[in-house]
């Protein structure tokens, strides 16, 4: 294998690909990079650990083909940390040697007849906007479950019907729903799957720059139990979760009783400022009265902070306490001017939605629910 390529190619295809790589791969060829040289002037590079794979294709002056394999993240830290010049790639004896200028590397291949097969990615069922799909992706995957005590809940569950698609996530706390529309390869396109929602989040950040971006679902040869994604020359596939994601949906409250309208940059501020006293696991308490919302934490001995925020309130006073960082989780994703907040009780879950304008319509394509703490009175 021989050839010449742009620094900022080289290292900007190998960070993508090695971005999931796993840190302790149950075989050791899993921590490498695929690297083949084509005659038609490309080069291209896959990872894969069983779960997830990805593969780009980029363009090199290749004066040799062949195939390679090689530790994919210490290729990154250097193809990132060469001067900005071209770089000469070139493969010798069970060595692959990388010459920029006067930088010169030697990095032991590892034996690529032991690397796995990609998976083949089932047709494509259609196409998304990049910038929606990024923004839709983030707003829902905050509410994952971090943890992995249920594993079906750190997923983002995925249902598609026609040009509609809905993707929801809860960790039991609370709730993110965003509805979008996309181009389906099928009018009649039906689908239901559960994506891993820290390798959809890194999958949509990723691709989403690109003006868009099409996703395959379903079960062509190879590809039943798989999501793929392909932007431009980017190709990444991931296995989807097994499991009956909870009819959660029930969660959505069917009346309000209470609504409050306020500028989310200002909420969002003094939230973040009152929080700093409060101790881990506690709550902050958001009292809202005509024209105003009083956001307090601390009781009794302890460190206490209150501050108040102008509100438009619609209906009775209220009462209630939330956890402050999954307050601010669904106030940085609504992604609007003003915030929208509708209450029932001061037990029952609220809803987050964003409007644009203060006196506007709530935009309830996207709606965060959280789920109320109690409090000492």
């Amino acid at each position: 294998m021989k050839f010449r390529v742009e620094r900022d190619v080289l290292a900007e295809a190998v960070t993508w690909v090695a971005r999931g790589l796993p840190a302790r791969p149950p075989v050791p060829v899993l921590a490498g990079v695929l690297l083949e040289a084509s005659d038609e002037g490309t080069i291209t590079l896959s990872a894969f650990d069983y779960e997830v794979s990805a593969k780009v294709t980029v363009v090199a002056d290749v004066a040799e083909s062949g195939t390679v394999l090689v530790l994919g993240r210490l290729l990154a830290d250097i193809s990132r940390n060469l001067p900005a010049r071209p770089i000469d790639v070139s493969s010798e004896g069970n060595k692959l040697q990388l010459v920029c200028g006067s930088s010169r590397f030697s990095l032991l291949m590892m034996p690529s007849a032991d690397y796995p097969s990609l998976p083949v990615a089932p047709n494509s069922s259609g196409v998304l906007q990049g910038d929606v799909f990024t923004q839709a992706v983030a707003q829902v995957a905050i509410a994952a479950d971090k943890g992995d005590t249920l594993p079906i809940l750190t997923g983002v569950r995925m249902e598609i019907e026609g040009d509609k698609i809905t993707l929801l996530a809860t960790d039991r706390y609370r709730l993110a729903m965003r509805e979008l529309t996309w181009k389906p390869a099928s009018a009649d396109a039906s689908h239901l799957a559960l994506i891993p929602a820290r390798t959809l989040s890194d999958t949509a950040r990723a691709l989403g720059a690109s003006g868009s971006v099409e996703m395959a679902l379903g079960g062509s040869a190879g590809g039943d139990g798989l999501i793929g994604f392909e932007a431009g020359q980017r190709r990444t596939t991931t296995r989807l979760l097994d499991g009956e994601y909870p009819k959660v949906t029930s969660i959505f409250p069917t009346s309000v009783d209470t609504e409050s309208v306020i500028e989310t940059s200002e909420l969002v501020e003094a939230v973040k400022r009152v929080a700093l006293v409060a101790e881990r696991n506690t709550p902050v308490r958001l009292r809202f009265s005509e024209g105003q919302v009083t956001i307090e934490a601390g009781t009794g001995d302890d460190a206490q902070a209150s501050e108040a925020v102008e509100a438009v309130l619609t209906g009775p006073e209220i009462e209630i306490a939330f956890n402050p960082q999954f307050l601010l989780d669904g106030l940085g994703a609504v992604g609007t001017a003003y915030s929208r907040l509708s209450f029932t009780q001061p037990s029952r879950p609220a809803v987050l939605t964003g409007q644009a304008e203060a006196d506007g319509q709530p935009d309830e394509s996207y709606r965060y629910v959280l789920m109320p703490v109690r409090f000492a009175s």
